[in-house]
């Protein structure tokens, strides 16, 4: 047993527009290749001050790093920036086919987070950015503690909404299914808890500026929206409330708050 996570995922997601039910967890799941260019232009990154975070509970050098469910690449851009060798490992072809074309020089390889295809100890890191909820949890969790050498460290990041900012709550009011991530990311953290025994958590606040097209762009990379037959009556409400809330309207650009909430296990 080398280490645990505890206390709660935060939710980015809940409430929508009209009594539509939202598409299946494996509906979703099998969705984002589709919309692999949608998710590339409006998925934020993360803030480097959270990977270093994340890094620094390494006891040796972190040079090579597992991306894992790298999707199009918004995490892989951020690791390649701080110079580590970072490999990409993500399972819809057509999500690495978007990181490739905007990461080329990324090494990259299609493969499921539950049997990556690498030997025991190969790696200092493994880092998850927005994707653990999608994974089968333990055979995930047993996996990265089976490719991460003793001494390194592994991490996830989440990009959570900052629904305390009044316009951000009112648009996850509008967009939030009634088949949320919340019990999802709150199941992961229980089943990686059998597995580790340690784990530290921090919260880095976020901002990203977007214009209002932006938004609604960003709001079509929700599985959980995208695939409902109601999307584009939610597009419309969320164009409608940035056009007359009184912190959005007549805005060429607002800045969408997040709170980054990272984990950080130390393996033995």
């Amino acid at each position: 047993m080398r280490a645990r996570l505890t206390g709660p995922v935060p939710s980015d997601v809940g409430d929508s527009v009209g009594a539509m039910p939202t598409p299946s967890f494996d509906d979703r799941k099998l969705s984002f290749g589709a919309a692999a260019a949608t998710y590339a232009r409006f998925r934020p990154g993360y803030p480097a001050e959270a990977v270093r975070w994340i890094l620094e509970a390494a006891r040796t050098d972190v040079r090579t790093v597992a991306d894992v469910g790298a999707g199009t690449g918004a995490l892989t851009r951020l690791l390649a920036g701080l110079g580590l060798d970072v490999t990409a490992y993500e399972p819809d072809p057509g999500m690495l086919e978007a990181l490739g074309a905007s990461l080329p020089e990324v090494a990259r390889q299609v493969a499921h987070a539950e049997q990556l295809p690498l030997a025991d100890s190969a790696v200092d890191a493994v880092l998850v950015g927005q994707a653990w909820h999608w994974f089968d949890k333990p055979a995930a969790a047993a996996e990265f503690v089976r490719v991460v050498r003793p001494g390194g460290v592994i991490g996830m990041v989440w990009n959570v909404r900052d629904d305390r900012v009044p316009w951000m709550g009112e648009l996850s009011d509008l967009i939030d299914g009634e088949d949320s991530m919340r019990s999802s990311r709150a199941d992961a953290l229980a089943q990686i808890a059998e597995v580790h025994p340690t784990v530290e958590r921090r919260d880095f606040p976020h901002e990203v500026p977007m214009t209002p097209d932006e938004v609604v762009g960003l709001v079509s990379t929700f599985s959980y929206v995208r695939l409902r037959e109601d999307s584009d009556d939610v597009y419309a409400a969320v164009r409608a409330l940035l056009a007359t809330h009184p912190s959005t309207a007549g805005r060429d650009v607002v800045a969408v708050p997040y709170v980054t909430a990272a984990y950080r296990v130390p393996v033995d």
